[in-house]
Protein backbone atom coordinates (compact mmCIF):
# COMPACT_ATOMS: atom_id res chain seq x y z
CA UNK A 1 0.00 0.00 0.00
CA UNK A 2 1.21 3.34 -0.99
CA UNK A 3 1.79 6.06 2.07
CA UNK A 4 -0.87 8.05 0.28
CA UNK A 5 -3.40 5.35 0.94
CA UNK A 6 -1.81 4.39 4.47
CA UNK A 7 -1.92 8.32 5.70
CA UNK A 8 -5.80 8.97 4.56
CA UNK A 9 -6.98 5.50 6.22
CA UNK A 10 -5.65 7.23 9.78
CA UNK A 11 -7.16 10.05 9.01
CA UNK A 12 -10.72 9.27 8.00
CA UNK A 13 -10.66 6.54 11.07
CA UNK A 14 -9.41 9.44 12.97
CA UNK A 15 -6.53 7.89 14.20
CA UNK A 16 -4.32 10.82 12.80
CA UNK A 17 -0.94 11.61 14.27
CA UNK A 18 1.32 14.03 12.43
CA UNK A 19 3.61 11.20 11.12
CA UNK A 20 0.08 10.72 8.58
CA UNK A 21 0.76 14.59 7.35
CA UNK A 22 0.74 14.09 3.62
CA UNK A 23 3.40 16.23 1.52
CA UNK A 24 2.91 16.43 -2.17
CA UNK A 25 5.61 17.70 -4.99
CA UNK A 26 3.29 19.53 -7.53
CA UNK A 27 5.62 19.54 -10.49
CA UNK A 28 2.67 20.35 -13.26
CA UNK A 29 3.92 23.79 -13.55
CA UNK A 30 4.20 22.73 -17.38
CA UNK A 31 0.47 23.19 -18.05
CA UNK A 32 0.82 26.63 -16.63
CA UNK A 33 4.18 28.32 -17.30
CA UNK A 34 5.05 26.40 -20.01
CA UNK A 35 9.23 26.49 -20.55
CA UNK A 36 9.31 28.49 -17.29
CA UNK A 37 7.87 25.58 -15.40
CA UNK A 38 11.63 23.90 -14.57
CA UNK A 39 12.41 27.13 -12.67
CA UNK A 40 15.88 28.75 -12.92
CA UNK A 41 18.55 26.84 -14.70
CA UNK A 42 21.57 25.71 -12.44
CA UNK A 43 24.37 24.48 -12.35
CA UNK A 44 26.39 22.86 -15.99
CA UNK A 45 22.58 24.05 -17.60
CA UNK A 46 23.45 27.62 -16.36
CA UNK A 47 26.93 27.36 -17.95
CA UNK A 48 26.27 28.94 -22.03
CA UNK A 49 22.29 27.93 -21.46
CA UNK A 50 19.87 29.43 -23.82
CA UNK A 51 17.62 31.04 -21.98
CA UNK A 52 17.33 31.36 -17.57
CA UNK A 53 15.46 28.39 -17.26
CA UNK A 54 16.09 25.07 -16.93
CA UNK A 55 15.37 22.09 -19.46
CA UNK A 56 12.86 19.51 -19.40
CA UNK A 57 15.17 16.54 -19.00
CA UNK A 58 16.36 18.54 -15.50
CA UNK A 59 13.26 18.76 -14.65
CA UNK A 60 12.58 15.02 -15.23
CA UNK A 61 15.73 14.41 -12.93
CA UNK A 62 14.52 16.78 -9.93
CA UNK A 63 11.08 15.03 -9.73
CA UNK A 64 13.66 11.25 -9.95
CA UNK A 65 15.83 12.56 -7.15
CA UNK A 66 12.89 13.97 -5.16
CA UNK A 67 10.96 10.50 -5.11
CA UNK A 68 13.69 7.97 -4.28
CA UNK A 69 13.98 10.87 -1.04
CA UNK A 70 11.33 9.25 0.27
CA UNK A 71 10.05 12.50 1.57
CA UNK A 72 6.51 12.80 -0.59
CA UNK A 73 3.73 10.99 -0.63
CA UNK A 74 2.32 12.27 -3.95
CA UNK A 75 4.03 13.31 -6.90
CA UNK A 76 1.72 15.61 -9.02
CA UNK A 77 2.76 16.42 -12.94
CA UNK A 78 1.62 16.95 -16.58
CA UNK A 79 0.13 13.67 -18.07
CA UNK A 80 3.07 13.96 -20.41
CA UNK A 81 5.70 13.50 -17.28
CA UNK A 82 3.85 10.91 -15.24
CA UNK A 83 3.69 9.08 -18.53
CA UNK A 84 7.27 9.44 -19.07
CA UNK A 85 8.19 8.27 -15.32
CA UNK A 86 5.84 5.51 -15.12
CA UNK A 87 7.11 4.40 -18.13
CA UNK A 88 10.18 3.87 -16.64
CA UNK A 89 8.67 2.11 -13.29
CA UNK A 90 9.75 4.90 -11.58
CA UNK A 91 6.91 4.26 -8.69
CA UNK A 92 7.16 1.18 -8.63
CA UNK A 93 9.55 0.79 -6.03
CA UNK A 94 8.49 3.81 -4.20
CA UNK A 95 5.71 4.66 -1.51
CA UNK A 96 5.04 7.55 -3.55
CA UNK A 97 1.78 7.69 -5.72
CA UNK A 98 1.75 9.89 -9.08
CA UNK A 99 -0.86 12.05 -10.30
CA UNK A 100 -1.83 14.12 -12.84
CA UNK A 101 -3.24 17.34 -13.72
CA UNK A 102 -6.65 16.35 -14.76
CA UNK A 103 -7.55 20.45 -16.42
CA UNK A 104 -5.62 23.53 -16.96
CA UNK A 105 -8.63 26.33 -16.38
CA UNK A 106 -7.59 29.51 -18.48
CA UNK A 107 -6.86 31.36 -15.40
CA UNK A 108 -3.60 29.31 -14.89
CA UNK A 109 -2.29 29.68 -18.48
CA UNK A 110 0.48 31.97 -17.91
CA UNK A 111 2.76 32.32 -20.80
CA UNK A 112 5.41 35.52 -20.66
CA UNK A 113 3.52 38.31 -22.60
CA UNK A 114 0.07 36.87 -22.24
CA UNK A 115 -3.47 38.32 -20.38
CA UNK A 116 -5.17 35.27 -20.08
CA UNK A 117 -5.16 36.04 -16.02
CA UNK A 118 -6.95 39.11 -17.16
CA UNK A 119 -10.09 37.33 -18.17
CA UNK A 120 -12.90 35.32 -17.22
CA UNK A 121 -11.85 31.60 -16.12
CA UNK A 122 -12.86 29.29 -19.07
CA UNK A 123 -13.18 25.51 -18.15
CA UNK A 124 -10.64 23.24 -20.05
CA UNK A 125 -9.40 19.94 -20.26
CA UNK A 126 -6.03 19.17 -22.04
CA UNK A 127 -6.03 15.46 -20.53
CA UNK A 128 -7.65 12.29 -21.62
CA UNK A 129 -8.88 10.81 -18.57
CA UNK A 130 -9.34 6.89 -20.48
CA UNK A 131 -5.79 7.56 -22.17
CA UNK A 132 -4.44 8.17 -18.81
CA UNK A 133 -6.26 5.98 -16.52
CA UNK A 134 -3.35 3.75 -18.35
CA UNK A 135 -0.49 4.01 -16.01
CA UNK A 136 -2.15 6.42 -13.07
CA UNK A 137 -5.60 6.09 -10.95
CA UNK A 138 -5.44 10.02 -9.24
CA UNK A 139 -5.28 12.90 -10.62
CA UNK A 140 -6.49 16.87 -9.89
CA UNK A 141 -8.73 18.69 -10.43
CA UNK A 142 -8.98 22.93 -10.14
CA UNK A 143 -11.55 24.96 -9.76
CA UNK A 144 -12.25 29.09 -9.30
CA UNK A 145 -15.42 30.21 -7.57
CA UNK A 146 -15.19 34.00 -9.05
CA UNK A 147 -19.31 35.29 -7.12
CA UNK A 148 -20.97 35.59 -10.32
CA UNK A 149 -23.36 32.61 -11.49
CA UNK A 150 -22.99 32.50 -14.72
CA UNK A 151 -19.27 31.79 -14.44
CA UNK A 152 -19.44 29.41 -11.58
CA UNK A 153 -22.31 27.57 -13.25
CA UNK A 154 -20.16 27.13 -16.20
CA UNK A 155 -17.01 26.12 -13.48
CA UNK A 156 -19.53 23.70 -11.87
CA UNK A 157 -21.50 22.18 -14.91
CA UNK A 158 -17.50 21.74 -16.16
CA UNK A 159 -16.60 19.88 -12.74
CA UNK A 160 -19.80 17.41 -12.81
CA UNK A 161 -19.01 15.90 -16.06
CA UNK A 162 -14.78 15.57 -14.98
CA UNK A 163 -16.76 13.89 -11.92
CA UNK A 164 -18.89 11.45 -14.44
CA UNK A 165 -15.69 10.89 -16.95
CA UNK A 166 -13.67 10.05 -13.82
CA UNK A 167 -15.76 7.49 -12.54
CA UNK A 168 -16.52 5.96 -15.36
CA UNK A 169 -13.05 4.43 -16.11
CA UNK A 170 -12.05 4.11 -12.08
CA UNK A 171 -9.87 7.87 -11.61
CA UNK A 172 -9.87 9.33 -8.07
CA UNK A 173 -9.32 13.05 -7.88
CA UNK A 174 -8.46 15.65 -5.40
CA UNK A 175 -9.70 18.72 -5.67
CA UNK A 176 -7.98 22.29 -5.94
CA UNK A 177 -9.86 24.86 -5.31
CA UNK A 178 -7.93 29.11 -5.65
CA UNK A 179 -9.21 32.22 -4.59
CA UNK A 180 -11.50 34.07 -6.27
CA UNK A 181 -10.72 36.54 -8.93
CA UNK A 182 -9.94 40.58 -8.33
CA UNK A 183 -13.38 41.28 -9.91
CA UNK A 184 -15.11 39.12 -7.66
CA UNK A 185 -16.21 42.16 -5.49
CA UNK A 186 -15.62 40.30 -2.11
CA UNK A 187 -14.14 41.80 0.88
CA UNK A 188 -10.48 40.45 1.74
CA UNK A 189 -11.56 39.55 5.04
CA UNK A 190 -14.57 37.00 3.28
CA UNK A 191 -12.34 35.33 0.81
CA UNK A 192 -11.84 32.44 3.16
CA UNK A 193 -15.38 31.79 4.64
CA UNK A 194 -16.68 32.50 0.97
CA UNK A 195 -14.37 29.47 -0.42
CA UNK A 196 -15.05 27.37 2.52
CA UNK A 197 -19.03 28.23 1.72
CA UNK A 198 -18.79 27.49 -1.60
CA UNK A 199 -16.83 23.99 -1.37
CA UNK A 200 -18.98 22.10 1.21
CA UNK A 201 -21.96 23.96 -0.82
CA UNK A 202 -20.90 22.41 -4.43
CA UNK A 203 -20.04 19.18 -2.48
CA UNK A 204 -22.82 18.56 -0.33
CA UNK A 205 -24.99 17.03 -3.41
CA UNK A 206 -22.11 14.50 -4.39
CA UNK A 207 -22.23 10.81 -3.98
CA UNK A 208 -18.83 9.57 -1.79
CA UNK A 209 -17.93 7.38 -4.81
CA UNK A 210 -16.99 11.02 -6.70
CA UNK A 211 -16.16 12.85 -3.67
CA UNK A 212 -12.31 14.36 -3.89
CA UNK A 213 -10.27 12.52 -1.55
CA UNK A 214 -8.77 15.77 -0.24
CA UNK A 215 -8.78 19.64 -0.83
CA UNK A 216 -6.24 21.58 -2.18
CA UNK A 217 -6.74 25.09 -0.93
CA UNK A 218 -4.55 28.87 -0.13
CA UNK A 219 -4.26 29.88 3.73
CA UNK A 220 -7.15 32.76 4.16
CA UNK A 221 -6.34 32.56 7.72
CA UNK A 222 -6.70 30.72 10.71
CA UNK A 223 -9.88 30.99 11.51
CA UNK A 224 -11.19 30.24 7.99
CA UNK A 225 -9.25 27.32 7.60
CA UNK A 226 -10.38 25.67 11.20
CA UNK A 227 -14.57 26.12 10.07
CA UNK A 228 -13.02 24.18 7.16
CA UNK A 229 -11.07 21.67 8.38
CA UNK A 230 -13.69 21.18 11.71
CA UNK A 231 -17.18 21.26 9.81
CA UNK A 232 -16.37 17.48 8.24
CA UNK A 233 -12.83 15.93 9.38
CA UNK A 234 -12.92 12.29 8.05
CA UNK A 235 -14.74 13.25 4.99
CA UNK A 236 -13.21 16.76 3.72
CA UNK A 237 -9.60 16.53 4.36
CA UNK A 238 -8.22 19.60 3.83
CA UNK A 239 -4.90 20.62 2.53
CA UNK A 240 -2.90 23.76 1.50
CA UNK A 241 -1.27 24.89 -1.56
CA UNK A 242 1.70 26.90 -1.51
CA UNK A 243 1.70 30.01 -3.98
CA UNK A 244 4.51 31.98 -4.47
CA UNK A 245 7.78 31.14 -3.27
CA UNK A 246 8.26 33.83 -0.76
CA UNK A 247 10.70 32.88 1.74
CA UNK A 248 12.08 30.22 3.41
CA UNK A 249 10.13 31.28 6.43
CA UNK A 250 6.96 31.43 4.76
CA UNK A 251 6.89 28.25 3.60
CA UNK A 252 8.03 27.20 7.42
CA UNK A 253 5.61 29.37 8.93
CA UNK A 254 2.46 28.29 6.54
CA UNK A 255 3.02 25.00 6.97
CA UNK A 256 2.75 25.31 10.86
CA UNK A 257 -0.12 28.16 11.18
CA UNK A 258 -2.05 25.75 8.61
CA UNK A 259 -1.42 22.57 10.75
CA UNK A 260 -2.39 23.88 13.96
CA UNK A 261 -5.57 24.79 12.31
CA UNK A 262 -6.10 20.99 10.90
CA UNK A 263 -4.84 21.22 7.34
CA UNK A 264 -3.72 17.58 6.52
CA UNK A 265 -1.78 18.38 3.36
CA UNK A 266 0.61 19.87 1.82
CA UNK A 267 0.60 20.79 -1.56
CA UNK A 268 3.50 23.19 -2.48
CA UNK A 269 5.25 23.96 -6.30
CA UNK A 270 7.24 26.93 -6.42
CA UNK A 271 8.44 26.62 -2.60
CA UNK A 272 10.05 23.06 -3.13
CA UNK A 273 10.81 23.05 -7.27
CA UNK A 274 13.06 26.83 -5.63
CA UNK A 275 14.47 25.58 -3.07
CA UNK A 276 18.10 25.95 -3.22
CA UNK A 277 18.45 21.83 -2.00
CA UNK A 278 14.32 20.74 -1.90
CA UNK A 279 15.33 17.32 -0.91
CA UNK A 280 16.66 18.81 2.65
CA UNK A 281 13.76 21.46 2.72
CA UNK A 282 10.97 18.05 2.58
CA UNK A 283 13.01 17.06 5.81
CA UNK A 284 12.87 20.54 7.73
CA UNK A 285 9.24 20.46 6.32
CA UNK A 286 8.22 17.01 8.27
CA UNK A 287 10.08 18.38 11.46
CA UNK A 288 7.99 21.26 11.56
CA UNK A 289 5.00 19.65 10.56
CA UNK A 290 5.83 17.38 13.54
CA UNK A 291 6.71 20.22 16.23
CA UNK A 292 10.16 19.03 16.45
CA UNK A 293 11.93 21.99 15.29
CA UNK A 294 10.02 25.79 15.41
CA UNK A 295 9.68 27.58 11.62
CA UNK A 296 12.66 30.36 12.27
CA UNK A 297 15.09 27.72 13.80
CA UNK A 298 13.89 25.37 10.89
CA UNK A 299 14.96 28.08 8.62
CA UNK A 300 18.52 28.55 10.39
CA UNK A 301 19.33 24.89 10.30
CA UNK A 302 17.98 24.81 6.42
CA UNK A 303 21.01 27.60 5.65
CA UNK A 304 23.45 25.29 7.99
CA UNK A 305 23.27 22.36 5.59
CA UNK A 306 23.69 24.72 2.53
CA UNK A 307 26.96 25.47 4.23
CA UNK A 308 27.67 22.02 4.42
CA UNK A 309 26.98 21.12 0.85
CA UNK A 310 29.04 23.89 -0.13
CA UNK A 311 25.37 25.80 -1.85
CA UNK A 312 25.57 29.04 -2.11
CA UNK A 313 21.80 30.31 -0.93
CA UNK A 314 19.69 32.46 -3.51
CA UNK A 315 18.87 34.87 -0.30
CA UNK A 316 21.24 35.02 3.08
CA UNK A 317 19.70 33.68 6.09
CA UNK A 318 18.70 37.33 7.14
CA UNK A 319 16.50 37.90 4.04
CA UNK A 320 15.28 34.71 4.24
CA UNK A 321 14.23 34.36 7.56
CA UNK A 322 11.91 37.56 7.39
CA UNK A 323 7.55 36.43 7.20
CA UNK A 324 7.38 38.46 3.95
CA UNK A 325 3.63 36.62 3.08
CA UNK A 326 1.10 39.43 4.91
CA UNK A 327 -1.53 36.62 5.50
CA UNK A 328 1.04 34.70 7.47
CA UNK A 329 1.85 38.05 9.53
CA UNK A 330 -1.36 38.46 10.92
CA UNK A 331 -1.43 35.19 12.50
CA UNK A 332 1.53 35.95 14.21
Amino acid sequence: MKSLDQKLAKIRDGEYTPKDFIIADAKDADMALGQMAPGPARGQEAIGHAHAFASRKAYLEAMRKIVHSGEIDILLASASTIEILAGEKLFESTAVTPAVRCNDTTDIWSPRGGRYAKAQSRPFRTADLEAVRKFVDLGLYSITFSNDPDRDLYTLEAYSLFREDAAAVGMRHFLEVFNPPADADLPPESVGTFVGDSITRCLAGVVSAQQPIFLKIAFNGRRAMEELTSYDPERLIVGILGGAKGTTRDLFELLSQSVRAGARVALFGRKINYADDPVTLLGLMRRVIEGDVAPKEAVRLYHDALQSWGIQPTLSLEEDIVVSDPVLKLEM
